[in-house]
């Protein structure tokens, strides 16, 4: 199939929340999120009880979804387990955007067959320059402080100090003005390194130079396009919720009938509602954040569209709650792999924008490795085949040779013969 026809411009960012509705993106980002997500838990719990809390108040404080951040004096051991934990699910969301871009890519090409099992092995090959270039850039970081901590020191020095300060000025000013652009590139860099390796198949060199470059380079453009994608992003993740609150609801209302199961619906699915809802998380947030009150206010009322009548649940339906709870889980994952999905799409569209409009370079007719192998894989089985062929023939041509000087004897014995 032929590439995907683009503007190479702001409009084709509103392609994206139709671009991630794809079963394999959200499928993508739901494994990379319940694998984040489960250490994620794990590590929370571990550090809830280094810090003495025991895991039944820990449940009924967080439930699914620990967060340590919440806890006063929070322990050093406990803290970073809580920040391994956290980094160790961004960078399996970083992973899984970096499938999802290559999806997209892919699909941009006109290769709509790419499945979710070539773009997670495609990631196998490729993770270096995911998790290690945003390292990098925090090494820089780290190294540029550590130099301005010895002049710092420096100026300590009796009598000198203040010349050591003087004297230099300019170089600590622009390094100074460097150190800010490199954090400004290390926050760009979390967000687009995905997106380059994703499309452009860079090493860890190569990605952070990309990151640089794009910083330099298209600074208006990653406002503008962002401005355009935030706004696309928030409405696509509302319709993709309700769509699943709206479905959510109905079961309840037909299911939940006297004619039908009734109360039992009420037990099983109130149980099952109650254990999945975030609301202490959306709490959590609605206190940090103002903005995210009115999301907790929406949090709140998807809860209480069905809440647990508070009978004791039969074994049975114990059972059948827990695995419904499950499911639920599952469809609340769901709606987060599809907003991460819209976000991911986005942000492989301006790459590929960036990269036409910057270097005149169009990443979509541009062959990727994958498309190179073919061809090498394609040259090897021709060139297999003629040597097979060139084979036959010396083959057929030594038989031939065999038959005449077979025919010549004869005819020599029959000449002897008659004479």
């Amino acid at each position: 199939m032929d590439p995907m026809k683009l503007y190479f411009d702001v409009r084709d960012i509103f392609r994206a929340p139709r671009l991630a509705l794809s079963g394999k993106k959200v499928i993508i980002f739901m494994q990379a999120n319940l694998v984040g997500y489960a250490v994620y838990w794990v590590l929370n719990y571990l550090g809830a009880a280094v810090h003495g809390m025991a895991f039944s108040d820990t449940w009924a404080a967080y439930g699914l979804y620990p967060c340590l951040l919440s806890l006063d004096s929070l322990s050093g051991i406990a803290c970073v387990l809580y920040w391994m934990g956290a980094a160790f699910w961004f960078y399996a969301i970083s992973l899984g955007a970096t499938a999802v871009s290559r999806v997209t890519y892919k699909q941009l090409k006109g290769d709509e067959f790419y499945s979710g099992g070539d773009a997670w092995s495609y990631v196998k090959k490729h993770w270096h320059p995911v998790v290690f270039s945003s390292i990098s850039l925090a090494l820089i970081l780290a190294f540029l402080f550590f130099l301005a901590a010895i002049f710092a020191l420096l100026g300590k020095i009796p009598y000198v100090g203040e010349f050591l300060f003087v004297l230099p000025y300019f170089l600590y000013f622009f390094g100074s003005v460097f150190t800010i652009y490199t954090g400004i590139v290390f926050l760009v860099a979390l967000v687009y390194t995905p997106a380059i390796v994703g499309t452009y198949e860079e090493d860890t060199m190569g990605t952070v130079w990309h990151n640089f470059s794009i910083t330099w380079g298209q600074p208006w453009r990653i406002i503008l396009y962002h401005t355009a994608l935030v706004p696309v992003l928030v409405l696509g993740a509302y319709l993709f919720s309700h769509a699943w609150i709206s479905g959510y609801g109905l079961i309840n209302a037909v299911y939940s009938h006297e004619w039908f199961m009734g109360s039992k619906l009420l037990n099983v699915v109130g149980w099952a509602t109650q254990a999945v809802h975030p609301g202490a998380l959306c709490s959590l947030l609605g206190n940090i954040c103002s903005i995210c009150s009115a999301c907790y206010a929406g949090c709140a009322s998807c809860g209480s569209l069905l809440t647990s009548s508070g009978v004791a649940l039969s074994g049975t339906e114990q059972v059948a709650a827990f695995i419904l709870a499950v499911f639920l889980f599952l469809l609340i994952v769901s709606a987060v792999s599809y907003t991460m999905a819209v976000l991911s799409v986005g942000e492989t569209l301006m790459f590929i924008i960036f990269k036409k409009r910057s270097d005149d370079d169009n990443l979509l007719e541009r062959k990727d490795e994958e498309e190179l192998e073919e061809e090498e894989d394609d040259d090897d089985d021709s060139s297999l085949d003629d040597d097979e062929f060139d084979d036959d023939s010396d083959t057929n041509a030594g038989e031939d040779e065999e038959g005449s000087e077979n025919e010549a004897d004869q005819d020599d014995s029959e000449t002897e013969d008659n004479s």
